[in-house]
């Protein structure tokens, strides 16, 4: 398994178990992109999500440790909390409690039990500067490729309209928007004809 490395950048996506959903609900993609902001916002920079029914990706940076804020890390559920230092652990151990979490509140509504995920989770170190651009599109187009929209400009679980957007986000949009070197042009890429062959060093296909 490859372990996610401070200061660097990866592609990272899952699907569910034996390609089972992930997402029931309009209320089962609120509850993870909370659950994302209670564990993964603290560790990592995020660029660009989406969430479909099966499966998900993510593009993200994780922090260099001094520039996390140790106030800011989950806490687990100890009786005694008062006493408990926090202590920064591994990257990857945050993306494992976000899908607990997450697996327990799906298993628990679905009645259902074991994993959800499939397991390890996929990441994929991004070094390549064309590669930002091309994963960024290829995030946002998944749901039109995969069938899941007719536009993927509509599609609500992902973070092309929030890069478009004025409102409040966490997501690192002004970066975003510089490597595409305006809101023009980061539009313009998204309507070029994708190659998705390019892709298969980096994706599972197989979604």
């Amino acid at each position: 398994m490859v372990l996610l490395e401070s200061g660097k950048f990866y592609h990272i996506y899952n699907r569910g178990i034996n390609g089972c959903n992930l997402f029931y609900t309009i209320e089962n993609y609120r509850h993870f992109l909370r659950l994302y902001e209670k564990y993964i916002d603290p560790i990592a920079e995020t660029f660009a999500w989406v969430l479909l029914k099966n499966h998900f990706h993510l593009l993200v940076r994780i922090k260099l440790e001094n520039e996390i804020n140790l106030s800011s890390l989950p806490l687990p559920k100890y009786d005694d909390l008062e006493n408990y230092q926090v202590k920064l652990r591994a990257p990857h151990l945050y993306f494992s409690d976000l899908f607990n979490a997450y697996s327990k509140a799906i298993n628990k509504q679905e009645g259902r039990t074991g994993s959800l995920f499939e397991r390890p989770f996929r990441r994929i170190h991004v070094d390549l500067p064309a590669y930002f651009r091309n994963v960024i599109v290829y995030i946002h187009r998944n749901p039109e490729h995969h069938g899941f929209s007719n536009n993927y400009k509509d599609y609500p679980w992902s973070s092309y309209g929030v890069i478009l957007s004025i409102q409040p986000t966490h997501l690192k949009r002004s970066k975003v928007i510089g490597w595409f070197n305006g809101t023009a042009e980061f539009m313009t890429d998204h309507e070029k004809i994708q190659a998705w062959e390019l892709f298969r060093n980096y994706i599972i296909e197989s979604e």
